[in-house]
């Protein structure tokens, strides 16, 4: 989820992605071996210092796991230009290897599912990779306020959180009892990282930490640090607290512009179910890159306009009725950081149901008219390039059409199904079903199979898998309406609604044309009520 798209910037062409070389360190940042299949890991315990002058970070990361499989290795990851200083269990350094990112570890002993939970503490330090443009590479960004004091952040989907500290470095595993996170930062500045803030201690050597608590599972790439001389304002909506940590010269207009948060915690709530975090409280925490969806604690950098950097992505005007950041990364605690893909080539399901959520948004605010139009807007931001869906087991994304027309194919079956009632049962069951679950595409689709009634597969297939989008072809042959739909799936079907001189009707095509019942007389006026589903 680098959470954002600019009309296409995200994208490749077809003929390149076509010819898309993998390698072993791909694989093993994407892949499951055994090393990573074996163990599962419990928690994370984070306690750094970071070294703003230096751009540098010295601490440890102690992993509590339990073994699923015996084994005598297991796989970490850490970006090879960060040092490992040494790995510690039961008190005693093991023996490891490198391997391009991942850290390959040796017990002396095998591990076997009997014994109790272990840990590792993998002591490291170094300078991480700064990010040239946050949040469309990782990395780290080293900034300043309006008043010359460091501003910091963290951006990392994508390419991983190993970039800045040693993790299982895959989506397919995250800390069942969440983490700590002890950020050691210069005097006078603070450090906000996800869940609950525990307190700060003076170090007496120019430094004080700043300790933060995560009761639930978290996205590895969701851990986040953020360091600013930073203000606080609170704030509770329905038993929810409401957090927003913000520049100290930007205090009186945060204090305004995130009275939108309520009316979105309403409508996504009634939508998606309760806030998935609650433990963990929700914040809003600006940042020196545009946004990212770190989980409860959002990270925001809007610079407190409506739309997207100003901009609406949907060039209806709609989208300047509202914080495209806000909402769009705040719709993510629901899709993406509460259900989550195991392989970030099934991304879709992070940022198409995100998406999605801006049309939900707009539809509670503005009604349904307006959701359409607006759904309709972002259809010129489909390039139609490659496949939504990546390559497995690479650490591969798919296009960035993952975003419009992931959106945009929800929005389809929403009036496939043609049943409103039904329809946000189905959202809401799917956001609850899936609550703090790991899925995958073939997931989701059996789930919207089962709980329609309907074979939606070549319908999803058809989006995620091809180029194209369907066709609707149609004639009149002997007074009668024949139509049919021009796909790459064979066993396509999908009913559409028509109009006849002003008269609805919905119809039931196919891939082989289909002679209607439908009389059709020379100066009828036939029309394809395409609103509601994205074809041509």
């Amino acid at each position: 989820m680098k959470s954002f798209f600019l009309f296409g910037l995200l994208s490749i062409g077809w003929q390149l992605a076509a010819q898309e070389v993998f390698t072993r360190k791909d694989s093993l940042h994407g892949g499951m071996r055994q090393e990573r299949s074996c163990f599962d890991v419990q928690r994370y315990d984070l306690n750094i210092k970071v070294n703003i002058d230096e751009k540098s970070i010295k601490g440890s990361n102690t992993i509590s796991f339990k073994i699923v499989d015996s084994t005598k290795t297991i796989q970490l990851d850490l970006f090879e230009n960060m040092q490992i200083d040494s790995i510690v269990h039961r008190n005693t350094k093991l023996m490891y290897r490198r391997e391009c990112n991942a850290v390959f570890i040796d017990f002396s002993e095998m591990l076997t599912p009997e014994m109790s939970e272990q840990s590792v503490e993998v002591f490291y330090s170094g300078n991480p990779i700064i990010a040239k443009r946050a949040p469309w590479d990782g990395g780290f960004v080293f900034s300043k306020d309006e008043q010359g004091k460091p501003w910091v952040g963290v951006a990392v989907q994508g390419t991983g959180a190993s970039l800045w500290y040693p993790v299982k470095d895959t989506q397919t595993d995250e800390p069942d009892r969440g983490a700590s996170i002890k950020v050691a930062v210069p005097n006078g500045l603070m450090d906000v990282s996800n869940g609950r803030f525990m307190g700060s201690e003076d170090l007496k050597n120019g430094y004080t930490r700043w300790d933060w608590e995560v009761k639930n599972p978290i996205n590895n790439y969701n851990i986040t640090i953020n360091i600013a001389d930073y203000t606080h304002i609170h704030d509770n909506y329905k038993g929810l607290d409401l957090d927003y940590y913000v520049l100290r010269e930007n205090e009186e207009k945060a204090k305004i512009h995130f009275e939108e948060v309520k009316p979105m915690m309403e409508c996504f709530q009634s939508k998606f179910g309760e806030y998935p975090f609650k433990e963990d409280g929700y914040k809003l925490v600006e940042t020196p890159y545009l946004g990212m969806e770190h989980q409860s604690a959002v990270a925001y950098g809007n610079k407190y306009r409506k739309g997207y950097r100003g901009l609406d992505l949907s060039m209806t005007g709609i989208g300047l009725t509202f914080d495209y950041i806000t909402i769009h990364e705040s719709g993510h605690e629901w899709f993406g950081n509460s259900v989550t893909s195991k392989d970030i080539a099934d991304m879709w399901i992070h940022e198409g149901f995100t998406q999605y959520s801006e049309i939900v948004y707009v539809e509670c605010q503005l009604g349904y008219e307006k959701a359409m139009k607006y759904a309709n807007g972002l259809r010129k931001n489909v390039a139609n390039d490659r496949p939504i869906i990546g390559n497995y087991g690479v650490n591969n994304e798919g296009s960035g059409d993952m975003y419009p027309k992931g959106a945009l194919l929800l929005n389809t079956l929403r009036h496939v199904i043609n049943d409103d009632t039904k329809w946000w049962k189905m959202i809401y069951d799917y956001s609850q079903t899936f609550r703090h679950k790991i899925i995958d595409t073939e997931t989701v689709i059996g789930f919207f199979n089962q709980e329609s009634g309907m074979n939606l597969t070549p319908i999803f297939n058809q989006y995620l898998r091809h180029t194209t989008i369907p066709t609707l072809e149609y004639q009149v042959n002997k007074k009668c309406l024949e139509y049919r739909w021009k796909t790459n799936e064979p066993d396509f079907s999908m009913p559409i609604d028509i109009a006849i001189n002003g008269t609805k009707r919905r119809i039931y095509p196919e891939t082989t044309w289909t002679v209607s019942k439908i009389k059709v007389k020379p100066d009828d006026k036939v029309e394809i009520l395409k609103e509601g589903f994205y074809i041509k």
